[in-house]
């Protein structure tokens, strides 16, 4: 039996050179790259305006993996958790989080993650595999459909943020915001789109030099190096300074201003010292800090900061003149939040 390759993975002018080697018109491919990444048609039966046999050639040679919604869980603040299944029976997991007229998606760039953060659930599944480029998309638009179909709302955000580390996926998650902008996808502006990273310099400066046009967001958690090396391993290697030196270069090439994401826990992060440290680190480059409540997972090692030191390192914070935006935990009861997903591998 044939194998069929999958049609996402291929580009515009692949299908063309295949619609050409088969004597069909060029201007197919265009309509068939229509359906695929604007319409999102899923088989090819559906592409009506393709004549029968080439929609039949082109259901003997090509298949369309797309990923299928296995379970949906709905919180009591409305945030929904999605468990998508994947062509080969992995599952990962993304988010929508609704406002009153917001909605944003938190997607996924791996199968599970090789960082092994240690207050992140994600961190202790190991790395599957990489998601391709139309699996991070498709993502994208069933969150998107999710939004509409459930609260009426618009897909306003992209956050990359979910299960895994973008900057180890660079091709695919750059490929897929690309066809999340660009007209023949949905067109949404780049400045809508956050990729979330733990910080890996080599890697923040190639999207310095390929320009993206999107916003980064830096997970620090401490800028402590002797802290950041016990609960995040990945700063053995990359440590504080050598982030420092990246995110200015990322600032003079690109203009944009860093954001920092900085997850409080009771005893560990949360001292005043912590602060001002943290206050110190962000005087190299324009910053943006949100600050995130800690949400509970199986390691009981950490937990989140009493209500009196979350309010001390904010105010210290605010009280150095620094942008700082308090992001309280949604979708909690149903292990939506950061830190939380953990999407098990397939049976």
């Amino acid at each position: 039996m044939q194998h069929k390759i999958n049609i996402l993975s291929h580009s515009l002018n692949e299908i063309s050179s295949f619609l050409k080697e088969h004597g069909e018109k060029p201007f197919r491919a265009k309509q068939i790259y229509e359906w695929l990444w604007k319409k999102h048609a899923k088989s090819f039966d559906d592409m009506t305006n393709l004549s029968k046999s080439l929609r039949q050639l082109m259901h003997e040679k090509f298949t369309i993996n797309y990923i299928n919604i296995k379970d949906l869980q709905i919180s009591s603040d409305k945030t929904i958790k999605v468990a998508f299944e994947l062509s080969d029976g992995y599952l990962i997991e993304g988010v929508l989080i609704p406002t009153e007229n917001r909605a944003t998606a938190c997607i996924s760039s791996q199968v599970g993650c090789n960082l092994g953060c240690e207050f992140c659930a994600t961190g202790k599944l190991g790395l599957k595999r990489n998601l391709t480029a139309d699996e991070i998309y498709q993502q994208v638009v069933e969150i998107m459909n999710l939004a509409d179909e459930k609260y009426g709302l618009s897909l306003t955000n992209i956050v990359l943020m979910g299960m895994g580390e973008p900057l180890l996926n660079y091709d695919n998650v750059l490929q897929a915001m690309e066809m999340v902008s660009s007209e023949n996808g949905l067109g949404m502006s780049p400045q809508r789109i956050t990729l979330s990273t733990v910080g890996l310099p080599r890697m923040i400066k190639k999207l310095a030099d390929d320009q993206v046009k999107f916003n980064l967001a830096v997970s620090l958690h401490s800028a402590n190096n002797k802290k950041r090396n016990e609960f995040m391993p990945v700063n053995r290697k990359n440590d504080l300074d050598a982030l420092r030196d990246s995110l200015i270069y990322f600032n003079q090439k690109t203009g944009q201003r860093i954001t920092f994401e900085y997850l409080l826990m009771d005893g560990i992060n949360d001292s005043l010292k912590d602060a001002e440290e943290f206050a110190e680190y962000c005087k190299s480059f324009p910053v943006k800090i949100n600050i995130i409540e800690y949400n509970s997972t199986s390691d009981k090692q950490f937990k989140k900061s009493s209500n009196e030191n979350f309010d001390a390192f904010v105010t210290f914070l605010k009280s150095r003149n620094l942008v700082v935006n308090v992001r309280r935990s949604r979708g909690q009861d149903i292990d939506a939040a950061c830190g939380q997903l953990a999407g098990k591998k397939k049976k």
